[in-house]
């Protein structure tokens, strides 16, 4: 599947069913939609479909089946932890990442007192901005939100000038969603520590994309979405283990406390979205040489790295002569990820959906729960912006359709 030096995109690409897919007059489609969720590759459909026919069980019981279930998400624990680089004990599964971070934010929030400070930004998606805005409502907190810069990024003076002593919690993400901006977490999550808060880190949009390392990001909490890298829909969070302790989670009162990252899981989980995730953990390994470990891992994203830098840099250098095109956010290949958000003059953003359906491309309109981006470019939230994102099964050929579709929505010659 990969050399030494670059991927193997045809090889790749033929893992992936979805990628066969084409209009009714037999053009192949585009999926630059990438940022809503990527498509899966066939080992993930075979881990899912062999579960749920051969193994599908309960937990914690005395019979063959209900032991499988058990083995394997002990396994995908272990998968987890080496795919955020982090203790698999802090490892808890959910139905996603929304879901589980409401319910972080109540056991946090169990800690806290009236008067407490928690700060969220502008860049983020509202998964880790309204769980924080309720329990704040609920507890009497006080909340601060960073503002954007003009590249919409994360504003770190802004963010350092916020930070009190009552400053409990500072809650990020590491890419942006909507425009796909990397931030600069590290220093977010020492800004966080050097005040005594705790660091709480969205990798939804980051994890397709760019190699999760929670030990160097310093974070922490992390979320992440399977079903945004390879995967079903599944929210994975890594806590550190040494916080859990202290924490008290909502849970029924049989449930057990072992590990400690269970306790942060209510009622029975997606077994089969377990599998399918060790499915995805697989394929991203094997990307890298095989064998799920973080050597793997980290070779793996250094190819995927690399080709999406140059989708990037093709799709922002074919953009460049679009007069009516409004890039938002970085302009160059190293601040972002392979995630674009656009404005088109005299064109709706729901219209350049349409039109881009219309020649074979998938891609998104509207804000994506990033509200505070879109107050931050003064665009209705009913509108919105148009998305178009590629994870590293796009081609450069697939640019170049998408260029030539966004010119002739534009009317420009190309």
């Amino acid at each position: 599947m990969a050399t030494a030096t670059a991927l193997d995109i045809a090889a790749l690409r033929a893992e992936f069913p979805a990628l066969a897919r084409t209009t009714a007059d037999g053009t192949p489609v585009i999926y630059a939609d990438a940022p809503g969720g990527t498509q899966v590759p066939q080992s993930v459909v075979d881990a899912m479909t062999d579960y749920l026919v051969h193994h599908n069980s309960n937990i914690e019981g005395e019979f063959a089946a209900t032991r499988e279930t058990d083995e394997l998400i002990s396994a995908a624990r272990k998968d987890a932890g080496c795919f955020v680089g982090g203790d698999p004990d802090g490892i808890a599964f959910g139905q996603n990442m929304t879901t589980l971070n409401f319910s972080l934010s109540r056991a946090i929030g169990r800690t806290l007192r009236p008067g407490d400070h928690i700060i969220v930004t502008r860049l983020d998606h509202d998964a880790n901005v309204s769980p924080w805005l309720i329990l704040a409502e609920d507890l009497g907190l006080q909340v601060s939100f960073v503002n954007a810069t003009d590249d919409l990024d994360i504003d770190l003076d802004d963010l350092s000038a916020m930070i009190t002593h009552r400053t409990r919690v500072i809650a990020y993400t590491l890419a942006s969603n909507a425009v796909g901006t990397v931030t600069q977490a590290r220093k977010i999550a020492d800004l966080a520590h050097r005040g005594g808060a705790i660091a709480v880190a969205d990798a939804v949009a980051f994890a397709p994309h760019r190699r999760i390392d929670v030990e160097a990001l310093d974070c922490d909490v992390l979320l992440c979405s399977p079903y945004k890298f390879f995967g079903p829909h599944l929210g994975i969070a890594w806590v550190r283990p040494s916080l859990i302790p202290d924490l008290r989670p909502d849970r029924v009162r049989p449930a057990g406390m072992e590990p400690l990252g269970h306790r942060f899981e209510t009622g029975t989980l997606s077994h089969e979205a377990i599998a399918g995730f060790r499915g995805a953990v697989g394929y991203l390994a094997g990307i890298g040489g095989g064998g799920k470990t973080s050597d793997a891992l980290d070779r793996a994203y250094s190819l995927i790295r690399d080709h999406e830098r140059s989708l990037a840099q093709r799709f922002l250098d074919g953009i460049a002569s679009l007069k009516r095109i409004r890039l938002h956010g970085p302009a160059g290949v190293d601040d972002r990820v392979c995630t674009f958000g656009l404005t088109i003059e005299g064109v709706s953003p729901q219209e350049a959906a349409r039109e881009l359906d219309a020649r074979g491309v998938f891609a998104w309109n509207g804000n994506f729960y990033a509200q505070g981006v879109m107050q931050s470019l003064g665009v209705p939230l009913d509108d919105g912006i148009l998305r178009l994102g590629f994870a590293h099964y796009a081609t450069h050929d697939e640019i170049d359709r998408c260029i030539d579709a966004l010119a002739s929505i534009t009317g420009a010659q190309r």
